[in-house]
Formats: structure tokens, C-alpha cells, sequence
């Protein structure tokens, strides 16, 4: 369906269903508006005033949005060709690149948690729940990896 043939209300309607279930799930409130309204266009772009405009929000709180979204991987800002004005940009396999992304987060955690495991002694009650959080962190990494090999080879094979 185009987007001219789409009715507007109903669009706008899921934009907030969907920011509402981010929200609940720990997503700020306005970026999930924004990144919401973002995964509703076509194009996956969007301007700061297309944003303002779409959600009725101030261009101050479309820039604080996209702070965060940024922050976290979730979309990139890019210059519109030949003009000054900031896009936005939703990237098309967002969930996979940002689990992607917190597998390296995860790694990260993990060394942190070893290291604290050795500071506490790997015999004390606190070693040993850094040491138990350490090894689900370094489970779950190789979960991920797997998972996300997966997903590639089912990608692929919707793809045809």
C-alpha cells in the first residue's frame, strides 16, 4: 500500500501503540515516539521538521531524541543532498545490528564482572554472583552468536 492510500489516524494510532510498548520496555518516551514514527516511513527518513511536524513535538525535543537514538545505534543523522537540514535515518536491519552491538557490550560487562570477581575474591558471596553473572553474560554471547547466524540464513532464505 502507498503511503497516500494509507489512512493517516491509523498510522499515527500504531506510531504510539508501538512508542507506548517501547516505553514499557525501557525506551525513553520521546525517542520511542521518534524512532516509532521513523520505522513507519517507507523511506526509513525522516527530517527534524517532518518529525515535529508528524508527532507535534518542539524541534528541541526531536534533537534530544535523536541524541539518544544515536547514542544507542538505532538510527543515523545524515545531511539532505544539496541542502543545510539534518535527516534522520532508520537503518533497515536495525534489531540485528543492534544486538549486534550488544554482544561488544556484553564482552565488555563480562571483563568488568571477572575483574571484579578477582577483586572481591572468587570465594566470597560477591565473587561468586559476579562470577555467576560473568558466566550467563558469556552464555548469552554465545547464544547471540548463534542466534543471529540464524537469522542471517533465514533472512536469506525469505529473501529466495
Amino acid at each position: 500500500m502507498k503511503r497516500e492510500e494509507r489512512d493517516a489516524g491509523a498510522v499515527s494510532e500504531f506510531v504510539e501503540r508501538f512508542a507506548a510498548e517501547l516505553t514499557v520496555a525501557g525506551f525513553p518516551r520521546m525517542p520511542a515516539r521518534v524512532f516509532s514514527c521513523l520505522m513507519a516511513e517507507d523511506s526509513g527518513v525522516l527530517t527534524s521538521a517532518e518529525l515535529s511536524e508528524r508527532l507535534r513535538i518542539s524541534p528541541a525535543a526531536v534533537s534530544g531524541a535523536m541524541r539518544y537514538l544515536s547514542q544507542t545505534g538505532l538510527v543515523s543523522k545524515e545531511r539532505e543532498p544539496g541542502s543545510r537540514r539534518d535527516r534522520y535515518r532508520v537503518f533497515d536491519d536495525v534489531w540485528f545490528a543492534s544486538l549486534a552491538r550488544r554482544d561488544e557490550l556484553l564482552v565488555r560487562w563480562v571483563r568488568v564482572l571477572r575483574d571484579g570477581e578477582s577483586t572481591l575474591g572468587p570465594d566470597s558471596v560477591a565473587g561468586e554472583r559476579l562470577a555467576e553473572s560473568a558466566e550467563f553474560f558469556e552464555f548469552m554471547i554465545g547464544e547471540l552468536d548463534g542466534l543471529l547466524d540464524r537469522w542471517r540464513a533465514h533472512r536469506a532464505a525469505l529473501a529466495g
